[in-house]
């Protein structure tokens, strides 16, 4: 793992209040399809329009599209609803979309701009935790497809991420928890000052900006030494082999985060279990899965790192320290405990 970056690059914008001044960080003076989702506050999707609107008054209005919440929403025929907004409204390769929500909308509104017109700038405003620390940033963008997790999809970096912690205040606690683990995930992996701090937080609130930024060092700096998750960027899967797995065969009862945070504990060594399992509990996120291992192995067996015999997978036998290391799925399965 390379040293964290020292500071955020210049692609991110992250700050409390941001969202009221997104016309300082975005270049609005264009068409603007704006993309979010029945569970975000409408007020967030509204002030992006409103910035855009006042930005070029000259240019036609810009586009609102609100759509389901939820994972089934990555789909491809919501997928063709963005195009045809996009190709009813003649945007071109001049224009751009914002997609301000959770990672299903980033996901959705980033690979509709990857493949209209063979690609559009995106922006991404990311409302949800989980969104904000991880998927918001990296360029990947998908569909899910036949019940695969994002089995169809590409590479398509958002030309700007605008991060504001207060839109955190909206959001549920579950959700809240839920997003906390792909920060407890970077943490055991590359950061032991963000783990000690998780561990140490009496007010999490207060202490997210700095867990948010610190997340987003370990992101940027694993997605600038490998954009196209050619090695060390499979860093980042650390709790997704077995999360992914659980995450379809649970089919909506838990949420990509719990998912993962399930899916740390068997990879985890003995000098980092105990640690890791008390930094889950505190923060009310699940420790063991609820499905047996012949529920999740047809699952695991779509896991985009796997070959014919074997999945790369991601240990960290340690805080800050990680290893990757491939097994055959029995044995994968093999780490739950019974």
């Amino acid at each position: 793992m390379p040293p964290l970056l020292a500071d955020l690059p210049p692609y991110l914008t992250l700050r409390r209040g941001a969202l009221a001044n997104a016309a300082a960080h975005l270049d609005l003076h264009r068409r603007v399809l704006v993309v979010t989702d029945a569970g975000v506050p409408p007020a967030y999707a509204q002030a992006l329009a409103e910035a855009a609107a006042q930005s070029s008054p000259a240019a036609p209005p810009p586009i609102p599209l609100t759509l389901p919440s939820g994972e089934a929403t990555k789909c491809p025929a919501l997928l063709a609803a963005v195009h045809r907004a996009l190709l009813k409204r003649d945007f071109t390769r001049r224009d751009c979309v914002i997609a301000v929500g959770g990672g299903v909308i980033g996901d959705l509104a980033g690979f509709a701009a990857a493949t209209y017109m063979r690609g559009i700038d995106f922006y991404n405003v990311p409302t949800t935790l989980l969104a904000q620390l991880d998927s918001s940033i990296g360029g990947k963008t998908a569909i899910d497809f036949e019940g695969v997790k994002n089995v169809i999809g590409a590479f398509h970096p958002p030309r700007h991420v605008l991060i504001d912690p207060d839109v955190l205040d909206t959001l549920p606690p579950r959700q809240l928890r839920a997003g906390l683990a792909e920060a407890i995930k970077m943490a055991a992996t590359s950061d032991p000052a963000l783990f000690a701090l998780l561990e140490r937080s009496t007010d999490l609130r207060a202490d997210l900006p700095e867990i948010i930024r610190r997340a987003l060092l370990v992101k940027a700096t694993v997605v600038a030494a490998d954009p196209y998750e050619a090695n060390l960027r499979r860093v980042l899967n650390f709790g997704h082999t077995l999360g992914h797995a659980i995450e379809a065969a649970a089919r909506g009862d838990l949420l990509h985060g719990e998912c993962v945070a399930i899916g740390m504990l068997p990879f985890a060594g003995p000098a980092l279990r105990p640690r890791l399992a008390a930094l889950l509990r505190k923060y009310g996120l699940p420790t063991t899965s609820p499905l047996p291992p012949d529920v999740l192995r047809p699952f695991l067996l779509h896991d985009k790192k796997a070959t014919a015999s074997a999945i790369t997978a991601v240990f960290a036998d340690e805080v800050g320290a990680f290893r990757f290391q491939s097994l055959p799925p029995d044995e994968i399965l093999a780490l739950l405990p019974p």
